[in-house]
């Protein structure tokens, strides 16, 4: 089964082209900076030369557009036609309660992704642009959703309930909900691997770091607390998004600056985060450079990040009544080993024991722990599009199988 695996984000389109069940990757590529006038369109496909071309892109659906095209492009493509893929999987953030695992795509579930836009801005409506471009170029393939906030389903409802009127539960669903739930499981299933122990035996602490970030606790097999929230802009600092904070700094600031809340999202969403803190960029490499530089509000940022990192490290410990595990993913997880380091630092009380060599190591996959340390550090990078490939041919297989 050729599966086609969608993500669409804030900017950016990034796709994979998967045979099923056997896990080979035909082809991935993406589509960067939309809306901008250099946009950069990539595709790669082993054995040839990576295609890069730089053009305008409008927006996502001509991005998503574009993205299709390339796959089928008569020079550079995959297949001869989109009625050669199989199967279309999505990344979806936002699925509510209602979407508490994959599912085929319907118009109910179309639905409820739209009336989470307002708590996905950056996600949840190119998501579903995603989904209607399919439909509109492959009406009869069908399509699955994948949502990151599944996985915390599993959370007790005395960590996901906030303490604000019940009504507005009851109400309008208002709760934790969780974000970055399709890396999770990833990295706890490779993290078991790794170290050849059953999942359900293992008290792990997932740091995935990104320009998005999100803290999960997974314990006895599943997440039981998040850092991201009802919207995925509480917990940690983040690129671009505040994380926690006193809710009336938000209407403090609204009165004094005379914000609507629109506004007030857009601060809080699009110019918080270390972005905010340091004045030079959303982009931490560029805040790393600023901060040797000698730039007092750079190094506060990344000291405010790794600190409020360490700290949920601790409260999950807490939480579990141990940690066997700590895991770092993500772009800046991944190949930040300063940072890696930072947030290590000081907890050893907890039996984190950072091996400083190896945490140098340019090893993509790495135990980063000292041979003592009681307990494990990984790096595992993330592959999201991979378990959204598998739940896709297995709900496929399932329909087509009555």
């Amino acid at each position: 089964m050729r599966t086609l695996v969608l993500n669409c984000g804030g900017s950016s389109v990034k796709y994979q082209l998967v045979t099923m069940p056997a896990e080979k990757v035909l082809a991935r590529g993406g589509v960067e900076r939309i809306g901008k006038d250099d946009a950069l369109i990539w595709q790669e496909v082993p054995d040839r030369a990576p295609l890069r071309r730089v053009q305008a892109v409008p927006d996502h659906s001509t991005a998503i557009r574009l993205a299709l095209e390339t796959l089928a492009d008569e020079g550079d493509g995959v297949i001869n036609s989109f009625q050669e893929i199989d199967a279309v999987g999505h990344r979806v953030v936002h699925g509510g309660e209602e979407c508490n695992g994959s599912l085929l795509v319907t118009e109910r579930v179309v639905a409820v992704l739209e009336e989470f836009f307002d708590l996905a801005p950056l996600h949840n409506p190119p998501n579903v642009k995603g989904i209607r471009v399919c439909q509109q170029l492959m009406p009869k393939t069908p399509q699955v959703a994948v949502f990151d906030s599944s996985l915390h389903q599993s959370v007790p409802d005395y960590a996901h309930i906030y303490a604000i009127p019940y009504a507005y539960y009851e109400k309008y669903r208002v709760r934790r909900y969780g974000f970055h739930g399709i890396t999770f499981r990833y990295m706890t299933g490779r993290a078991a691997e790794i170290l050849n122990r059953p999942l359900e035996e293992l008290k792990i602490v997932n740091l995935m770091l990104g320009s998005g970030t999100t803290a999960c606790a997974f314990k006895d097999g599943k997440s039981v607390d998040v850092s991201t929230g009802l919207t995925p802009t509480e917990g940690l600092i983040q690129s671009t998004r505040c994380g926690d904070l006193d809710p009336l700094v938000v209407t403090y600031l609204m009165r004094q600056e005379h914000l609507t809340p629109d506004a007030m999202d857009a601060v809080l969403n699009r110019e918080s985060g270390w972005l905010g803190i340091s004045g030079v960029s959303s982009d931490l490499r560029e805040v790393f450079e600023a901060a040797k530089d000698g730039n007092t509000r750079a190094r506060l940022a990344i000291d405010a990040f790794t600190y409020r990192t360490k700290k949920y490290i601790g409260a999950y410990a807490a939480a579990m009544g141990g940690i066997d595990v700590l895991i770092f993913s993500g772009g800046v997880g991944e190949k930040s080993p300063q940072v890696r380091e930072q947030i290590c630092i000081g907890l050893e009380f907890l039996g984190v024991y950072l091996d400083k060599t190896a945490n140098l190591s340019d090893l993509p996959e790495k135990n980063i722990a000292l041979p003592q340390s009681p307990v494990d550090i990984l790096v595992i990078p993330t592959d999201e599009e991979i378990i959204i490939a598998r739940d896709t041919y297995a709900i496929v297989r399932r329909e087509d199988n009555g």
